[in-house]
């Protein structure tokens, strides 16, 4: 590794800026200046943790201030149901709302009180006189009448209060509504809507439940900006975009294409379409983002209105592994120190150590991940143990520990997996069995690989009612088309041999279903072993997708399945040749495992089974002579 010159991530400079925050997206980073200085529309492709929502922000931070306006909503004194909409200078709404207010409005609401108790006062004023025998109130019928009318006066008093407080009400609500405040707002807006409903991102129409009568609340006081027009001038940032409902998307469009979107009721407890307002301004920067799926998905005119007056970018899952990009993760790492605010500093020999993370979470020979959330959270967790160590500088052993603590899911299930498989021995690691192979799969994706020991037996009976393999074990689609092409291998090798035979292939205790073609191999030699009755090694596994040739193609999360082959206990395994490169696993960890690659069927049989008084027929399949 080139020297890092630092001590620790103190005397790193992190920038100021966002846009120079961003770690190697470089190409990214270029269209994002483009399409602030432009304001075009950018459509984001990528794995998860990869930068997108962070160079949305970016984007923001680009904009000019300057431009920002208030919106509010006027009464409308011709069509209530059609409230006014208005724009000021940002930051002038309150002003412009507070002055609306009548100086009289709340005339009564200081002196309630005081008026309430004058009122109890004069309506107990007969009581008083009778009890004490004071004129004119000397007989009952008399002082009856009296508290009669004391009472009268007391609950006009109380009406007259109550009409006196929803006047003003009434009086206060005749001014404007402020929707969209920028009040304070140092930079232009930006909005995640990710997950949003429609009634908030199009905007809304609250509903009132006295809105008969003329009690109600007035129907411009009701409106709800959306977050289409909070973005007003800024950005509008939608991760998942293909998951909006088709309708939504439509609309979205349409506020794209205008400027501008009228609010009205949008959720169930909105006013419905009574209320419509005058189309308000949401003249945004839309910063769409998503995965390959989201390609097929999404609205197409909302992609080609993206496409037409924007850019498409598809964002990188790895760098190459140069001095400079090792810079770039250290500089991670003290940026995430300070966004954090928490958690201390990181040594140099911590900051290696994360490099080496990057590498192996690449997967992929001399390039360093930028899936960085999930690295980001390593740092995080790291951190954390150092606090709780009360050190003042994260150290190796800090990150060693919180790799251990915060592992994934998948990893935390793979490591109960092959614990419980080999408690009740369906996974076994020594001996020599005929038709038994361990297969080699991966949990989870991305850079959340993590390798499982996946048994794989196979069984030849007599018979020809079967034309195909049957296997079993909750296989997906291209897993089944593996199997096939396992079968025309076979047939290649043995067609004298299997036309009399049905072939049975089970993988073991497999209930979350097996996808994929990486154990093609494996397969292979287990149905190839149970033919000739070849035991397998029982210390080997193996993994590795097949051609129809027999050729041992690439697969992915060769690191994470050789880490749990090592866990497991194997002493060797078996991988594609053109994987070899992506291996990255810790030198004393590698050291337990003897690792064998191959190109062809013939090298894994050779490897993997005990040919032990078999000889010619292994001489028949590699050739030899």
């Amino acid at each position: 590794m080139t020297e890092l010159n630092f001590k620790s991530t103190k005397e790193i400079k992190v920038p100021e800026e966002i846009i120079g925050q961003v770690i190697g997206q470089d190409e990214a980073v270029e269209v994002m200046t483009k399409a602030a200085n432009q304001r075009r529309h950018v459509l984001l492709i990528g794995d998860p943790g990869t930068g997108k929502s962070m160079l949305g922000l970016a984007l923001s931070r680009l904009l000019p201030k300057e431009k920002l306006v208030d919106v509010l909503a006027f009464p409308n004194p011709h069509d209530e149901n059609q409230p006014l909409i208005r724009t000021v200078p940002g930051g002038k709404a309150r002003q412009l709302s507070m002055k609306s207010i009548l100086p009289n409005a709340d005339f009564f609401r200081g002196n309630n009180f005081i008026l309430l108790l004058i009122a109890i006062v004069i309506s107990l004023v007969p009581y008083y006189f009778y009890a004490n025998k004071i004129f004119p109130f000397d007989t009952p019928v008399i002082y009856a009448a009296s508290m009669i009318t004391g009472t009268v006066f007391l609950i006009g008093v109380i009406f007259i209060l109550s009409i006196s407080k929803k006047m003003g009400g009434m009086i206060r609500s005749s001014g404007p509504k402020t929707i969209v405040d920028n009040f304070g707002k140092q930079y232009s807006p930006f909005w995640d809507a990710t997950g949003a409903h429609a009634g908030a991102l199009l905007g809304d129409v609250l509903h009132d439940p006295l809105q008969s009568g003329g009690l109600g609340t007035p129907p411009h006081e009701r409106v709800v900006a959306g977050m289409i027009h909070k973005a007003h001038m800024g950005v509008l940032f939608i991760d998942e975009i293909a998951i909006l409902h088709p309708a939504t998307q439509q609309e979205l469009l349409t506020a794209l294409q205008e400027g501008k979107y009228s609010i009205t009721g949008q959720s169930e407890r909105s006013s419905g379409a009574m209320v419509r307002t005058e189309p308000a301004p949401c003249n945004f920067i839309l910063v769409a983002a998503g995965n390959v799926e989201t390609v097929e998905k999404m609205h197409p005119a909302l992609r080609s209105r993206i496409r037409g007056y924007g850019y498409e970018i598809y964002m990188n899952d790895t760098m190459e592994d140069t001095p400079d990009n090792r810079f770039k993760i250290a500089r991670l790492v003290a940026q995430e120190v300070i966004k954090d605010k928490k958690i201390p500093h990181f040594s140099k020999e911590a900051v290696e150590f994360i490099i080496e993370e990057a590498r192996r979470m690449a997967s992929r020979k001399g390039h360093l991940t930028l899936r960085l959330r999930e690295l980001g959270g390593l740092i995080r967790a790291a951190g954390d143990v150092a606090l709780e160590e009360k050190q003042d500088l994260v150290s190796t052993d800090h990150v060693v520990k919180a790799k251990k603590i915060a592992r994934s899911l998948e990893k935390q299930m793979a490591d109960k997996f092959i614990e419980r498989k080999k408690e009740y021995e369906v996974i076994r690691i020594v001996g020599e069995i005929v038709g038994r192979v361990n297969g080699l799969a991966v949990m989870g994706g991305g850079s959340n690989y993590s390798g499982i020991i996946l048994p794989i037996e196979a069984e030849i009976t007599y018979g020809n009612k079967e034309k195909e393999v049957v296997a079993t074990g909750k296989l997906g689609t291209i897993a089944k088309e593996a199997i096939k092409n396992v079968t025309a291998v076979i047939k290649k090798m043995f067609a004298k041999d299997i036309h009399e035979y049905e072939i049975y292939v089970q993988f073991l205790q497999t209930y979350e279903g097996v996808e994929g073609d990486s154990a093609s191999i494996a397969v292979a030699t287990a149905i190839i072993s149970s033919l000739n009755e070849i035991p397998v090694k029982q210390d080997t596994a193996m993994t590795g997708s097949l051609s129809v040739r027999g050729e041992v193609l690439p697969i992915g999360g060769v690191s994470a399945k050789i880490e749990a082959a090592i866990d497991a206990g194997l002493k060797t395994v078996i991988v594609p040749e053109s994987n070899f490169k992506d291996i990255i696993i810790d030198k004393e960890r590698l050291a337990r495992i003897k690792i064998i690659p191959v190109t062809h069927i013939s090298q894994v049989l050779k490897e993997a089974l005990n040919w032990k008084g078999k000889e010619k027929i292994l001489k028949k399949i590699t050739g030899e002579k």
